[in-house]
């Protein structure tokens, strides 16, 4: 009876990546909120440990989301609280970040109802808004830069010439509106020209550029396959398109399918450790990623193509599975018969993960 009480007092679960705070590392924790605060907790091999690590009052807390000061890490949100002590954590994703962001806020509305129209303001500059002028050129771009959701760069033949890590003009067009930041396509130039007039973008080619000269301002950006562009050199910086071609171009070109937190199990050390799963389709892979490391390559791949993928009986532990394990496993086998376990933190994501897999195969 008691669980059951405690279940039902806890608002949203889920693994965050939070920084230190005296070393500012950054550690994959299991985040519970309650309706006065925010717990933490450890995964101790493939277990959530009993006692927590951590607590984070939500009384006069305020929030920042999105919060765009880490390079690498652009799915970041803060919290402050009521002692101005800062609390910086990582999504997996722009959704589960705002989804963070909003049951956070809206449990600190309740506790403080008289700050409901500043928090509301607060949150409104992490939603994704379909008017123009509202939207944070700097978020559109680091979203776009992202390099596991962000658009594809390309080498790109225009009039004989080859154009590296670029994108066509009708490419970002797409992704913007794939995105959401725009309703039709005629925002999305216009937004594509705000990003090209602030030096976000820059025009590759004899097309792309010609319009820059001779266009008129807000028409100077081509949703035209022809017409090519690339990245800023001063965006150009850590972790670029350099650092996915040593893992493979190929691998990492396919369009991202499903992202999230899971635990897997090591080769040679059977231990478990979080990481951030990326799949992809065309080709079929799954990307895993350490997100306590700023670096964008990925530290392992399965390719998916001829794999089986099942779910395991969460009744005892599996053969082939060591340390206590939480739950909700499911086993991938790829066509070189090699056998990866890994563990959903639900049921529910469980085989969400399968079908997504299953469909990408």
């Amino acid at each position: 009876m008691g669980t059951e009480s405690e279940n039902k007092s806890v608002l949203k679960e889920g693994f965050l990546v939070k920084r230190g705070h005296v070393v500012h590392n950054w550690k994959v924790r299991w985040f519970v909120l309650k309706h006065d605060r925010l717990m933490y907790y450890k995964y101790e091999g493939g277990k959530r440990d009993s006692c927590h690590r951590g607590t984070i009052p939500l009384n006069n807390c305020t929030i920042n989301c999105p919060y765009l000061e880490y390079e690498n890490r652009p799915l970041v949100l803060r919290l402050q609280t009521s002692t101005s002590e800062e609390h910086f954590l990582e999504a997996c994703t722009r959704e589960e970040r705002d989804e963070w962001a909003a049951a956070i806020g809206k449990a600190v509305q309740k506790l403080n109802p008289q700050d409901a129209q500043i928090l509301s303001q607060t949150q409104n500059k992490g939603s994704k808004s379909l008017q123009l002028h509202n939207i944070n050129l700097s978020q559109v771009v680091d979203s776009m830069y992202d390099v596991h959701t962000g658009i594809r760069l390309c080498n790109l033949v225009e009039q004989g010439s080859t154009y590296t890590n670029c994108f066509s003009g009708s490419a970002v067009v797409d992704w913007i509106v794939f995105n959401k930041l725009a309703l039709t396509r005629v925002e999305a130039v216009t937004l594509s020209s705000a990003l090209l007039d602030e030096g976000s973008l820059r025009p590759v080619g004899v097309r792309s550029a010609d319009a820059v000269r001779s266009a008129a301002l807000g028409e100077q950006f081509l949703d035209d396959s022809t017409a090519l562009y690339c990245f800023s050199q001063s965006l150009q910086k850590k972790g670029s398109v350099k650092a996915e071609k040593s893992v493979s171009a190929v691998e990492l070109s396919g369009k991202v399918v499903k992202r999230g937190y899971l635990l897997k199990q090591g080769h040679k050390v059977k231990n478990w450790k979080v990481r951030l799963f990326v799949l992809r389709a065309e080709p079929a892979f799954l990307h895993y990623y350490d997100p306590s490391k700023d670096d964008i390559t990925p530290v392992g791949s399965i390719a998916l193509r001829g794999c089986l993928v099942s779910a395991l009986d969460d009744n005892g532990i599996p053969s082939g599975v060591k340390g206590k394990v939480q739950g909700n496993l499911f086993k991938i086998i790829t066509q070189a018969d090699t056998h990866y376990y890994i563990q959903a933190p639900t049921h529910e994501e469980r085989m969400d993960w399968i079908q997504a897999i299953r469909q990408v195969v």
